[in-house]
């Protein structure tokens, strides 16, 4: 239902002293101007209702917070416009619809809140009769023109308004006919109502046409911005099918079109850094602009295929869990329990820390202890990719840091073509063999590498052959060797040194048993019910099959039972094998490795020794016996250069002590000393045999028997100390192994004692000594007749002292 439209000249109609209110929300209603509102307040509808029961007036006031629901006097303003109600309009959902027209301007006196609505006293503002002036006429031509201008640059207002404004001569219904067709904030629209000077409120009108046009212009400016974009956009593409065309009529076709839309499409999906995007970007038009059969064509594409398919941005997300990632280590490897630690460690602080930089460790360790394995596993633990390369026998730096494009077939060096291989940015990059990496007149590589283990320095590594920065940051590099002198001393300080020592045999019964036995049983296409391993027939196999550090013999002697028993399966005999002792020996063959094994008496001249081998710790006998000669020392045995001095001092330190230690000056002068280690045909090097020699010496200087069931190892000076050694563990599981049960470690060695488990300690009686008449007290018996015919007990692999 609606209400006919009632229009009463302005200067007939008599503004009542009190009139409903209705709140107006985000607009300014002003005098002469017709305005569809939609009113849906409760209050606002009942004061509608009250105006047509009336004389259809109503003062429209504005909100000065519209998202005020419920507003009171103060939050409306004390200027608004009176309106007369020319429509209404009900709406099915219970809102109305009005058409209003302003009449005057009024100033609210006071608010009456009632039940029902509010209702406002109020005094009509008259507005002062302005005589036409220069300026006045000057203001409404510039505000008349600027409208058109506004108008022209795309302001929404419709023909009638401009040619109503451009009819408009009264300065005050020009500024309100503008105002209320401007997007004007609530406050600057009330500004404008507020004022009552007809030239004032026109000059306001201008200054704020004003910016409307500013806004407009910068508008304009950015559209016309876009659309030349867009027509550069539409010129290329034209370009292009001409070019796709003229390809097509020469016979060229347009596969390399088609490619470098591809280059262009995944170089923006690659999401490189902003200078890497301009270098490949310029090879792409470069490639554009060549022929598809020229040779450099071929070059560009190759460079283009490394540089958008690298992975710029794509990153595995870190496993953070502490509990599980120790689950996986302790899965996958028995025992290394300072690598977990540290692996564990470094989760932690990658929780705690988001943004960090990669650690960069080296795995020392002998052949066979799991190195490679172990970079696998800690891969799997965080929850990333796994790339190895192996750096053994390279020599040319361009392996590393690649070719430069102007050779023919260059292309990235291992480093790049690692991170490309495994699809993220955040691999853990295993550098295997590093200590075997060589140089020659084509460069040093390990000298390449500092760059690229140096966490200050690989946020930009440089590959020669795509000569933008690539960042190394994230990766984790893990590198293993099994020396560590033959690595370059600034290679070795970027890293964090971790040594792997070589397992014991209860160790590696229990990794036989969990990974070893179920391995090879399966690989030979057997089942755990047809084939048992107990634990005596594992120990025969390491005791008297194998002599290593490692696992790698171990795993072979256990294969080839294996095989065997899968061959008599084959045959038709049904099992289950218990693999047993003796078993083992029948199907291995004969013992391979005879077990170490003490003196068996007590001699003269025969001291025994604890060496260091790849393999772990051995027991090393020392002889010593004289002959009448002119003092000469005869050593035998394929001693190294530092060994042969060892046994220079420890004859030296003899003859200077010679009266202390009872022995007859005039001996030196007319014996010969023959010193000999036994297994003649392995080469043995190092100091720490020093006070094994001493002690051999003076016991046949003195003619007193040293005992064998003591074991020693230290090195030796001119003046008699016992200087520290390295490998305690090794040597410790060595005297062990002997039975030998006095052990004699230097003072200095005494703290290196708690890397040995206490289950390996037990039985063995340690002495420590920090001078050489401390070893002859404990080691040599009383003097006894001489005695020949010295036992020779050797060892089976290179030796270490």
């Amino acid at each position: 239902m609606s209400s006919q439209p009632v229009e009463v000249p302005e200067d007939q109609l008599r503004v009542p002293k009190e009139l409903p209110v209705l709140p107006l929300r985000d607009i300014v209603v002003y005098p002469f101007i017709i305005v569809p509102l939609s009113v849906s307040r409760e209050r606002s509808i009942r004061a509608v209702d009250q105006a047509l029961a009336d004389n259809r007036m109503i003062l429209l006031v504005s909100q000065k917070d519209s998202k005020v629901e419920e507003p009171s006097e103060r939050d409306l303003f004390n200027v608004g416009t009176v309106g007369v109600i020319m429509r209404m309009l009900k709406l099915p959902d219970g809102r109305i619809r009005v058409l209003v027209q302003g009449v005057c301007r009024a100033k609210v006196d006071d608010f009456m809140r009632g039940e029902q609505f509010t209702t406002a006293i109020l005094t009509r503002i008259v507005e002062p009769q302005v005589k036409a002036t220069m300026e006045q006429e000057a203001m409404l031509r510039t505000v008349k023109k600027s409208l058109e201008k506004s108008a022209s640059l795309g302001k929404a207002i419709s023909s009638e308004v401009m040619v109503i404004a451009s009819n408009l001569e009264d300065p005050g219904r020009l500024a309100d006919l503008v105002a209320s067709n401007l997007d004007l904030k609530i406050e600057d629209a009330q500004a404008v109502l507020k004022m009552v000077d007809p030239v004032a409120r026109l000059k306001k009108v201008n200054d704020l046409l004003n910016k409307e046009l500013e806004l407009l212009n910068m508008q304009q400016e950015i559209n016309t911005h876009a659309r030349e974009e867009i027509d550069k956009s539409q010129r290329e593409y034209f370009l292009r099918q001409q070019l796709k065309a003229i390809q097509n009529e020469l016979g060229e076709g347009n596969d390399l079109a088609e490619e470098v839309e591809q280059f262009r499409d995944k170089a923006r999906k690659a999401k490189m850094p902003a200078k890497v995007f301009e270098e490949v970007e310029r090879q792409i038009n470069k490639l554009e602009r060549m022929h598809p059969d020229s040779a450099e064509t071929a070059t560009v594409r190759n460079y283009l295929d490394w540089m958008v398919n690298l992975p710029w941005s794509q990153q595995t997300k870190d496993a953070l869990d502490l509990k599980k990632a120790q689950e996986i280590l302790d899965a996958d490897h028995y025992g290394l329990e300072t690598i977990k630690e540290r692996i564990v460690e470094y989760l932690a602080v990658r929780k705690l820390k988001k943004k960090m930089r990669g650690p960069i460790l080296c795995f020392l360790g002998p052949p066979g202890v799991g190195k490679t394995s172990l970079g696998r596993s800690i891969a799997r633990a965080l929850g990333r990719k796994f790339v190895r390369i192996s750096l053994g026998g390279i020599r040319d730096e361009a392996e590393i840091r690649g070719h430069r494009r102007t050779y023919v077939g260059s292309m990235p060096g291992r480093i790049i073509q690692g991170i490309s291989q495994g699809g993220s940015n955040n691999p853990v990059f295993m550098l295997d063999e590093v200590d075997k990496i060589g140089s020659d007149y084509r460069g040093d590589p390990s000298s390449a590498l500092l760059e690229v283990l140096d966490p200050e320095q690989n946020y930009s590594f440089r590959d020669h052959y795509l000569n933008v920065p690539f960042d190394l940051s994230n990766v984790m590099f893990v590198a293993t060797a099994n020396l560590l002198d033959p690595i370059q001393p600034a290679f070795r300080d970027r890293m964090e040194v971790i040594s792997l020592s070589g397992y014991t045999e209860e160790e590696k019964v229990e990794i036989a048993k969990r990974h070893l036995i179920p391995k090879q049983v399966e690989e030979n296409g057997l089942s755990e019910a047809q084939v048992s391993f107990p634990d005596k027939a594992i120990l025969t196999i390491i005791s008297k099959y194998t002599r290593e550090a490692g696992l790698r013999n171990l795993e072979r002697e256990i294969a080839k039972v294996c095989r065997k028993l899968a061959r008599r399966v084959a045959e038709g005999e049904a099992g289950p094998y218990k693999v047993t002792p003796v078993r083992a020996e029948e199907l291995l063959g004969v013992p391979r490795v005879t077990p170490e094994m003490a003196l068996i008496n007590n001699q003269i001249g025969v001291a025994t020794g604890l060496a260091w081998t790849a393999a772990g710790g051995e027991i090393l006998f020392v002889e010593v016996t004289t002959m009448p000669g002119k003092g000469r020392l005869i050593l035998t045995g394929h001693l190294g250069t530092v060994m042969k001095e060892s046994a220079q001092a420890a004859l030296s330190y003899a003859r200077s002590k010679a009266s202390e230690l009872g022995v007859a000056m005039n001996a030196f002068g007319e014996l010969d000393v023959h010193i000999h280690v036994p297994e003649g045909a392995i080469p043995k090097d190092g100091p720490s045999a020093g006070i094994t020699m001493a002690t051999a010496i003076i016991s046949v200087l003195t003619n007193r028997p040293v005992r064998r069931s003591v074991a020693m190892t230290g090195e030796i000076t001119l003046r008699g100390n016992v200087l520290p050694i390295g490998g305690v563990k090794e040597k410790v599981l060595a005297a062990r192994r002997a039975t030998i049960d006095t052990v004699i470690l230097p003072e200095a060695n005494r703290k290196n004692l708690e890397e040995v488990p206490k289950l390996f300690r037990k039985g063995l009686k340690f002495c420590f000594v920090s001078d050489v008449t401390e070893v002859f007290a404990i080691a040599l018996t009383e003097a006894m007749a001489r005695r020949s015919g010295q036992q020779r007990v050797g060892t089976e692999r290179p030796i270490a002292i």
